[in-house]
C-alpha cells in the first residue's frame, strides 16, 4: 500500500536546503584547492583535497533526495547556493595554509548548521533526516581532523618557520 509523503515542518526542509547549498560550495572550494595546491606537500594536498571533494560530492544527492522525499524542491541554481549556504566561497590567490584554514572554518560552519538541523528534525519527529545528518556530520568531522593534523603538526612545510634573532 502506497503511503503519502510525510508532512514535515518547513524548517527541516529549509535546513536541508542550507546543507545542500553548503555541500555544493564545499565541493567547489575543494576542487579549487586541489587545482591550486603547490609546495613541498603538493602531492599529498592535491590528493587530499580531491578525496575531500569526492566525499562531499557524495552527500549532495542524499541531501537533495531527502528534500524531495519531504515534499520540497531541492535548490540547484548556483546563485541559490551562495544565497542559502553558510560556507564561504574560496578566496582568490590563497597560500596553502589559507586554503586549509578556510576549509576548517567552513567545516565548523557546516557541522554547527547540521547539529541545529538535527535538533530541529528530532523536535518534529523526523528521525530519518536526523540520522542522515548525523552520518554527514561524521564525514565533516573526519575531514576537519585531517586538516587539523596538517595545521597542528606543521613543521614549516605549510607555514614558513619564523626566524628568530
Amino acid at each position: 500500500m502506497f503511503q503519502a509523503k510525510p508532512q514535515i515542518e518547513n524548517g527541516v526542509i529549509q535546513r536541508l536546503q542550507e546543507q545542500l547549498a553548503n555541500a555544493f560550495l564545499l565541493y567547489a572550494n575543494y576542487k579549487k584547492y586541489h587545482w591550486q595546491s603547490y609546495g613541498p606537500l603538493f602531492r599529498e594536498l592535491h590528493l587530499l583535497f580531491d578525496e575531500h571533494a569526492k566525499a562531499v560530492l557524495g552527500t549532495i544527492d542524499e541531501l537533495g533526495e531527502r528534500v524531495r522525499i519531504l515534499g520540497g524542491n531541492p535548490i540547484a541554481d548556483p546563485r541559490q547556493f551562495t544565497e542559502q549556504g553558510t560556507v564561504e566561497v574560496a578566496a582568490a590567490d590563497q597560500d596553502v595554509c589559507g586554503m586549509i584554514e578556510e576549509a576548517l572554518s567552513n567545516h565548523a560552519r557546516v557541522v554547527q548548521g547540521m547539529r541545529k538541523a538535527i535538533y530541529r528534525a528530532e523536535a518534529v519527529g523526523d528521525q530519518v533526516t536526523a540520522d542522515l545528518l548525523t552520518h554527514l556530520v561524521g564525514i565533516h568531522e573526519k575531514q576537519e581532523w585531517f586538516l587539523n593534523e596538517i595545521i597542528e603538526n606543521d613543521d614549516g612545510l605549510i607555514r614558513p618557520v619564523k626566524k628568530t634573532g
